[in-house]
C-alpha cells in the first residue's frame, strides 16, 4: 500500500501543477487534459478526431465542441479536414500550445528525466511495467493504453 499511496501523492502533485498551468493560461483543467491527449496521440502518430477526443475525455458532443472552440479561439488547437476523407475533421496542437507547455512544464520534465537517470535500465523497466499496470487498473474497463 505504501507504493499506492506514493503514486497517489505524485498524482496529486502533478494535478496541482496542471491546475496552476491551466489557471495561469486562462484554461479549464479539461483543456489541459485535451492538449495532453492530443500531444500523446501526435507523438504516437495517431490521428485524432473530435469524436475520439471526446471519448478519451468522457465528454459529450456539445462539451467537446465547446472545448475545441475555446482552444481554437486561444490559438492552441487547429481543426482541419482529413485530406483522405473530407468528411472527417482532424485535430492538431498549435506551436503556441507546445511553447506554453515547454516554458511551464520543461523544468518539471527535466527533473523527472534527471531522477530517472539514477536508475538502471532494468529498474526503469520494472517501474514502466508497474505504471502501465497501474494505468490499466485505473482506467474504466481497463482499456487505457500507456502513452
Amino acid at each position: 500500500m505504501r507504493l499506492v499511496h506514493l503514486l497517489r501523492a505524485v498524482t496529486v502533485e502533478l494535478h496541482l501543477r496542471g491546475a496552476e498551468f491551466a489557471a495561469g493560461n486562462g484554461l479549464h483543467p479539461t483543456d489541459l487534459r485535451a492538449l495532453i491527449r492530443l500531444l500523446d496521440a501526435e507523438r504516437a502518430g495517431e490521428p485524432v478526431t473530435p469524436g475520439r477526443l471526446g471519448e478519451a475525455l468522457r465528454l459529450n458532443s456539445a462539451g467537446t465542441t465547446a472545448l475545441l472552440d475555446r482552444l481554437e479561439r486561444l490559438g492552441l488547437v487547429r481543426r482541419s479536414r482529413d485530406p483522405h476523407d473530407r468528411r472527417r475533421v482532424l485535430l492538431a496542437v498549435e506551436p503556441k500550445a507546445v511553447g506554453l507547455g515547454r516554458s511551464f512544464f520543461g523544468p518539471l520534465i527535466g527533473g523527472l528525466v534527471e531522477a530517472a537517470e539514477e536508475f538502471t535500465a532494468a529498474e526503469l523497466d520494472v517501474v514502466r511495467r508497474y505504471l502501465t499496470a497501474a494505468l490499466h487498473a485505473a482506467a474504466p474497463g481497463g482499456e487505457q493504453e500507456a502513452p
